[in-house]
């Protein structure tokens, strides 16, 4: 038994440890707190980013992509079905510098927009949980996994189409006022067959439209267009890089004054990239030689009713989308070979740059030199068709500039969303 004299060393040494003791407990139980991951969601138009910033909401979103451990570079192409492959690149940045991810998730064309949003947002926040778990798994952490039926690779593989997908539209429109009415009807179809090998499409389209003016005359001025055209393509992949294929077009338009044409071509395209890196980086030289035919509603400045001609074209594509912006660019010139003076250059391109925290640029640029109009009508046009566009008038170029500069500042953060009173 303890003495008085030992109780008086031994008590506040009691006292001092039942008084930590809580505390001590507390801090153990405590997680260990685990930072936020920043993300930037770059993902261009209709990817559906408000939902998910509201779907994936661990994570804080930032509107800069400097400010970001983590950009999202989301990119979609159209699949052989007629859905969308949507590929979602995930880059690490600063204390993820060296960790990426690439994510698919594809839809079908008969896929509501409600589950085409869903399944990006499962890809999303699949891809971001290994940035999120990276240092410590974070204690609140929750994962529910639910998968369908699986199918067995008799089930998969089977297609009665033999991956054919067919494609039919039709549309109408009627507008009017005291001295004006206008209806335009219109119509598509087309069929498509994509695999790995080959690419077999076919496309038709018409489009019908009438206008009536009240001039203050005994008779309205009547006018009306039409257009039709059906196109076709071929193509056989010759590896990662080449591709070789025929392609063809039959149109008529009252606007151009052809009444029937045609023009087929052979032609092979080498990617410098290789095709799987569609959803990034393209960069597609191709030449193609052919023939056209053309009949015409009046005759031409040529002198001609109907006429064939080879012709030749050479284009080069380049398709980019990087953290810094996107890059899209095209080159075709084409010419007959009947007489060489007969071509056509036409240039196009657009460009969205992040030049710095919040400032980004861009430009869309398209011209052309015009060597090559052998539709046009010998007679003049007359005013009414001048004014109304119905006819194409002779010019030797055109050309098209349109320019924005967009800069932001304020709070880093995105990940907020409010629908009150609409967007």
């Amino acid at each position: 038994m303890l003495r008085p004299r030992q109780w008086l060393l031994v008590l506040p040494v009691f006292l001092f440890a039942l008084a930590i003791h809580p505390l001590t407990a507390h801090a153990q139980q405590q997680p260990v707190p685990v930072p936020r991951v920043k993300v930037f969601l770059d993902c261009g138009e209709n990817c559906f980013d408000d939902f998910l910033r509201t779907e994936a909401a661990f994570v804080d979103y930032v509107r800069d992509r400097t400010e970001a451990e983590v950009h999202v570079l989301i990119t979609r192409a159209q699949t052989g079905a007629g859905g969308l492959e949507y590929t979602l690149g995930f880059e690490g940045q600063g204390r993820f510098q060296q960790v990426t991810e690439t994510l698919r998730a594809v839809t079908t064309p008969s896929d509501t927009e409600d589950v085409v949003r869903r399944q990006l947002a499962n890809a999303l926040r699949v891809g971001l949980l290994r940035f999120v778990a990276r240092d410590a798994v974070p204690s609140q952490l929750g994962v529910t996994v639910r998968l369908g039926g699986e199918q067995s690779p008799a089930a998969a593989t089977s297609d009665p189409w033999d991956h054919w997908v067919f494609t039919v539209r039709g549309s109408a429109s009627f507008d009017g006022e005291e001295s004006n009415r206008e209806q335009q009807f219109g119509g598509s179809a087309s069929a498509d067959r994509i695999t790995e090998a080959w690419k077999i499409s076919f496309a038709a389209s018409l489009d019908h439209e009438r206008e009536e003016f009240d001039l203050d005359e005994d008779m309205p001025v009547k006018v009306e267009r039409r257009e039709r055209d059906f196109n076709w393509v071929v193509v056989k992949a010759l590896g990662e890089h080449w591709s070789w294929g025929a392609t063809g077009e039959m149109d008529s338009s009252t606007f151009e004054n052809i009444s029937f044409a045609t023009e087929n071509y052979g032609a092979i395209e080498y990617n410098v990239f290789p095709y799987s890196m569609y959803t990034r980086r393209q960069l597609r030289a191709a030449y193609g030689l052919g023939v056209e035919y053309a009949r015409y509603y009046e005759v031409t400045l040529y002198g001609k009713l109907e006429e064939t001609h080879p012709k030749h074209l050479i284009s080069l594509t380049l398709d980019q989308r990087e953290r810094w912006g996107t890059l899209q660019a095209r080159t075709e010139w084409s010419q007959y070979l009947h007489d060489l003076s007969k071509s056509r250059l036409e240039v196009e391109g657009e460009v969205s740059l992040r030049l710095a925290r919040g400032l980004s640029v861009g430009a869309e640029v398209n011209a052309s030199r015009i060597r090559d109009q052998l539709s046009l009508p010998a007679r003049g046009a007359t005013d009414e068709e001048i004014l109304l566009r119905l006819r194409q008038l002779q010019s030797g170029y055109e050309y098209g500039v349109a320019l924005n500069l967009t800069y932001t500042f304020g709070s880093i953060f995105s990940s907020i969303v409010n629908p009150r009173f609409g967007q």
